[in-house]
């Protein structure tokens, strides 16, 4: 098992792993993402629940990868501004894809095939990079989980 400074929801069975430098915007994702019902670019709506914020649990499960909040964090979210408030959360999900905040020079307008993959614990996941602040991150998101999944 490792743990990873990273934010986790998930959205159906479908877990979103959100890694980024501190202050890129991992939280404020999973709160766009917890709070708003968006389409991305298919015709389902989307929602997510909170898994973990900050720090992730990774531990393997066969060919699957599983994310679960440590235990003194499970539930807890830091909104910058407001402070770290309670929330429902589910305890694990199975990742299925991995968002990476990174600065707006690192996100390839076409990227190549092998930065659209990532691997973890020895497992490959689908990998999208979205720019720190994007204001469409939501939809990206989304988009994404319904094309690269």
């Amino acid at each position: 098992m490792t743990s990873i400074h990273a934010s986790c929801v998930a959205i159906g069975n479908h877990g979103i792993l959100i890694r980024g430098a501190s202050g890129s915007g991992k939280s404020t994702l999973c709160l766009q993402l917890v709070d708003g019902q968006g389409y991305g670019l298919g015709r389902k709506a989307l929602r997510a629940r909170l898994v973990a914020d900050d720090q992730v649990k990774l531990h393997r499960r066969g060919a699957k990868l599983v994310a679960s909040p440590p235990a003194s964090l499970a539930g807890l979210v830091e909104i910058r501004g407001l402070g770290i408030l309670a929330t429902t959360f589910k305890k694990s999900v199975v990742l299925k894809l991995v968002v990476d905040l990174v600065p707006p020079a690192g996100v390839a307008r076409l990227p190549e095939q092998i930065d659209q993959q990532t691997e973890l614990e020895g497992i490959k996941l689908p990998r999208i990079a979205i720019a720190t602040g994007n204001p469409a991150a939501l939809a990206i998101v989304l988009s994404a989980l319904q094309y690269l999944v």
